[in-house]
């Protein structure tokens, strides 16, 4: 399947880009954004890209991007972009395509998608860290829960973490297709075009990467690593995302809060770090015909003052 990298044309728009400038990609995936944004740069310009998933480090599309000398890819998580920056005030762009890759969901072996069958996995880093399997074999009921309500705003929160903690005394949850045909068995009703599964399966993938703690830190390091004038370029793709980039460009922009009580004066009040440059950005009716991932993503975009 062609990997199609989501509004291209309004990345390269809003970041900006000086042909002698230096960017960062947070999210490499298959380098379709890391590609468009060479394109505009001159000899004198650098990209660096990340990504915390080992194949898409070692995918084919790396290779030939890796025989260009403006070009380092790095394998690194959200929580280290200052450190595999090495700087700070030295960016001119920081691009965050945020989610799960269309290749990280078309591989059964990965365990993203309910719709394939494949061990229970879910990690955006094959390489470290516990899986889902072994997750759902420890949680609490409490814990679980807690994480289907708040990470995927799941409203049978409650029955779907019953029936996972009944199930895995019996037999232990190992693959995809087992955990979603429980989910599927403990919910009472179904929405309309939309999988029993869908929920609980983000909810768990977000649990199981920290995806949202991790965007917390990459966004307050990406204000770090920015110069004066730089952009920062967010797409998001559901709502627990865009609701953590809109608040932080918010708190980011204009003045910091003033509890009003103490004799400050208004020009020692400090000031935000951030312009909000526009309203949100939605992809055109065009691209969500030929992409279909495209009709949930959300671009909040700043600039750094």
């Amino acid at each position: 399947m062609v990997h199609l990298p989501v509004m291209l044309k309004e990345v390269l728009e809003q970041l900006a880009i000086r042909p002698d400038g230096y960017y960062l990609d947070c999210t490499f995936g298959r380098g379709g954004h890391s590609t468009g944004i060479l394109e505009q740069l001159g000899d004198a310009g650098r990209l660096l890209a990340l990504d915390r998933d080992v194949d898409a480090i070692n995918s084919e599309a790396a290779a030939p991007l890796l025989q260009d000398p403006r070009f380092q890819l790095q394998h690194s998580q959200f929580s280290d972009l200052t450190k595999a920056v090495g700087s700070v005030d030295v960016l001119d762009g920081v691009l965050m395509d945020l989610g799960v890759s269309s290749p990280q969901l078309d591989d059964a072996l990965r365990g993203f998608s309910f719709l394939r069958d494949g061990p229970l996995d879910m990690r955006m880093d094959s390489s470290s860290g516990q899986s889902a399997a072994q997750w759902l074999a420890a949680v609490t009921e409490v814990q679980l829960v807690k994480v289907l309500f708040e990470y995927g705003e799941e409203r049978f929160a409650r029955r779907i973490a019953a029936a996972i903690i009944a199930e895995r005394v019996i037999n232990p949850l190992t693959t995809t297709r087992q955990l979603a045909k429980l989910i599927e068995n403990a919910v009472p009703y179904k929405e309309l075009h939309k999988h029993p599964a869908t929920r609980s399966f983000q909810a768990i993938r977000i649990e199981i990467n920290q995806e949202l703690e991790e965007l917390k830190m990459a966004l307050q390091q990406a204000l770090r690593v920015l110069k004066p004038g730089g952009r920062l370029v967010v797409i998001a793709f559901h709502s627990l995302e865009d609701r953590l980039v809109k608040r932080f460009i918010n708190n980011e922009a204009g003045a910091k809060y003033n509890p009003g009580k103490l004799p400050i004066r208004e020009v020692d009040i400090k000031k935000g770090d951030l312009k909000k440059m526009g309203k949100a950005i939605k992809a055109s009716a065009e691209e969500t015909r030929h992409n279909l991932r495209a009709r949930s993503a959300v671009m909040r975009v700043a600039e750094k003052l």
